[in-house]
């Protein structure tokens, strides 16, 4: 499904509001969109990008300067449970349950397991990536690239100048494997861009091994289950692409680039292609967060375009992030549920999950376990700690098996009456996001495991742990049976 696409179905859906009237990309759109995702409104198509549409007179120094007649904007496509399933194309516990079915594929005894096993893995090679010749993108080739071209949002007043906040930046490493993420893009000037990939991305690694020079291209407005396969945290070799294919069904068409050996989704609505020298960096930032502060600016890469190109009726899509709830939560919830069932081969004993929008999707993992020995739940802190972008999460609380970690209420209650925090407490040091500010080190810091399990004696508890309250079954059904004799209005 492309862009377009999709805009039509959240058009049918009655998910989309056209705004007509000029909207500025300098601040204007991020607060209407800010105000959209806080009132869980729908997303927002804006026909008519203009600068200082309101204001008049001189920009501000950190806007961005239109040399042209822009695209629209669409702002806010991913920001509810309903429109994130909608652009991956069903229920996200149908999707994580494939998951499951894929990753507890074990090699099956007798012919007949191992013709369908044989199947399955088929079917997940058919959802690799295919190379076609005919790209929607190259319509109309920008020479030179000018990003003048694209209203290129300021999103909130101490950001450092305008961002491209949606885009899929696709690398690959020193063997050719190919990756895509999702990167942040300060504009400089009509042909160059800071590249804000942390020390801990998979970008920034092929960065590192490159010799002197690394490709980039960009693709902007693309199908959105390859924009959320691009922010998901894959393991290490795992093509973003041929992950999207498996969520939408088929495979993702992939096009060749001009100028960079590289290839992008053929119905990408904007493409720009360039590089990053190893040699270069400049001042990036600040720019308000996700965490709902201004992360620092500091030093990055410099991304220098070769090639730009757009559909003739391009499409530009936008994000903003902030204190949430935003728009990209919804992206956090996906990865939540969806990538759940990978969690579990590795840790079996995990019940669920929940990431709590609050800690932003790194500060904090709350599961449930199968407590089955003393310490249990040390062991399952220091396994999350020990997985991939799970390392950065700097709280892990772990409760029991019954208790649902989606309930705020409960999970606090539990953690308030059960944890001694002398026994029950870890804290460690580590990794941790580069944007949290918290730490005194960029990238490193402190970390606390919380155990709200039911101590066990061997875990230095000697008293008798107590029996939760709970009403007699067959007093609550009785109750039950006599509630409209009681004509009492709550139940």
């Amino acid at each position: 499904m492309s862009l377009r696409e999709f805009v039509e179905l959240l058009r049918r859906e009655g998910e989309l509001a056209v705004v007509t009237a000029p909207v500025d990309p300098y601040l204007e759109m991020a607060e209407i969109a800010d105000r959209a995702s806080k009132a869980g409104g729908p997303a927002l198509l804006f026909e008519r990008p203009v600068t200082a549409a309101v204001s008049g007179g001189p920009l501000p120094a950190n806007a961005h300067r239109l040399s042209g007649p822009p695209p629209p904007v669409l702002m806010n496509q991913f920001g509810s449970y309903r429109r994130l399933e909608l652009a991956l194309g069903a229920p996200l516990n149908e999707l994580a349950a494939r998951i499951a079915e894929l990753v507890e594929l074990q090699v099956p005894k007798g012919l007949v397991g191992k013709v369908k096993a044989l199947g399955q893995l088929r079917e997940l090679a058919s959802f690799a990536p295919k190379i076609v010749g005919k790209a929607a993108f190259r319509d109309i080739v920008v020479e030179p690239p000018d990003l003048g071209r694209l209203p290129v949002l300021t999103t909130w007043p101490g950001d450092g100048g305008p961002f491209v906040t949606l885009p899929v930046v696709v690398t690959k490493d020193g063997e050719g494997r190919r990756n895509a993420g999702m990167y942040r893009l300060q504009v400089y000037d009509a042909a160059t861009t800071g590249m804000h990939w942390h020390v801990h991305h998979d970008g920034a690694a092929n960065f590192r091994e490159a010799d002197g020079r690394l490709e980039v291209a960009v693709a902007l407005g693309t199908d959105p289950a390859v924009t959320y396969a691009a922010t998901a945290p894959l393991p290490a070799g795992i093509d973003e692409f041929m992950f999207a294919g498996f969520l939408r069904g088929r495979p993702v068409e992939l096009a060749s680039c001009a100028t960079v050996d590289l290839e992008v989704p053929a119905d990408a609505e904007i493409v720009l292609e360039g590089y990053v020298e190893k040699s270069e960096t400049r001042r990036e930032g600040p720019f308000g967060d996700h965490t709902g502060y201004y992360s620092l600016a500091d030093d990055y890469p410099v991304f220098h375009l070769t090639a730009m190109s757009m559909r003739r009726d391009a499409l530009y899509p936008a994000t903003i992030v902030g204190r949430p709830p935003m728009e990209d939560c919804f992206l956090g919830k996906a990865t939540e549920r969806l990538f759940l069932p990978l969690l579990r081969l590795t840790l079996p004993e995990i019940v669920d999950l929940e990431l709590p929008i609050e800690g932003v999707f790194h500060d904090c993992a709350i599961v449930s376990i199968r407590k089955a020995y003393p310490g249990h739940a040390r062991k399952v802190m220091s396994a999350i700690w020990g997985m991939g972008q799970m390392m950065f999460t700097k709280f892990v609380v772990v409760v029991d098996e019954h208790v649902d970690v989606h309930d705020p209420r409960e999970v606090a209650w539990r953690v308030f009456n059960n944890v001694d925090p002398r026994r029950d407490t870890m804290i460690t040091d580590g990794p941790l996001d580069v944007l949290d500010h918290s730490s005194p080190t960029a990238g490193y810091g402190a970390k606390m495991g919380i155990d709200a399990t039911r101590a066990w004696p061997e875990e230095g508890h000697p008293r008798e742990w107590p029996d939760e309250l709970a009403m007699d079954p067959a007093v609550k059904a009785r109750v039950d049976q006599r509630w409209d004799e009681l004509g009492l209005s709550f139940r």
